[in-house]
């Protein structure tokens, strides 16, 4: 096989690859940017502020200056629906029975303390759908991050093709004719 005949051809795919990753870095930084998007708008449509403590005196210190630096703010990243969700309602959500303990306890409730049990279990099923769906906000903010990074990642590759197909043109107009491989 001639020499310029097996470059072409090692070129061509290169700029296939490149042309690949290009797209690929585009429908990534597209995904980034839509679940930056829609979870922030999300979040930021539900109005919730942080408070300046979580009231937990066990947490850590990472936590605590989390929420004194947040205080007062509205929750607009997947990271601020977890940290709400995992040491906000998660802490205050201990003290309370499951859902499965506070549903049974009102269907096996007298009569007089049946509004008491029918309200734990309002609350808990509210306070679990709550943090069940922060966790879900911070789950799609993390898979826009990790799409964002994709995108860098496809966006070096395809530099990095594009440039190794400018030197495989540059080459195969140096290679003699009669080269072969």
């Amino acid at each position: 096989m001639k020499r310029k005949t097996f470059d072409k051809i090692v070129t061509t795919v290169g700029a296939g690859l490149a042309a690949f990753l290009f797209v690929i870095a585009g429908l990534a930084n597209w995904g980034a940017s839509f679940a930056s998007d829609s979870v922030s708008s999300q979040l930021e449509a539900q109005l919730i502020t942080f408070p300046a403590a979580t009231g937990n005196s066990a947490e850590s210190a990472d936590v605590t200056a989390y929420f004194k630096e947040h205080g007062g703010k509205l929750m607009t990243t997947g990271k601020d629906a977890q940290m709400y969700a995992d040491h906000y309602i998660a802490f205050h959500m201990s003290k309370m029975p499951t859902y499965s303990e506070a549903a049974d306890a009102a269907r096996t409730a007298t009569p007089d303390k049946k509004a008491a049990a029918d309200a734990t279990v309002e609350t808990v099923f509210k306070g679990n759908m709550l943090r069940g769906t922060l966790l879900t906000a911070y789950a799609f903010g993390t898979l826009g991050s990790l799409a964002g990074y994709g995108a860098i990642a496809a966006l070096v590759g395809g530099l990095l093709m594009l440039v190794l197909t400018l030197a495989g043109i540059v080459h195969i107009r140096r290679t003699p004719e009669h080269a072969t491989i």
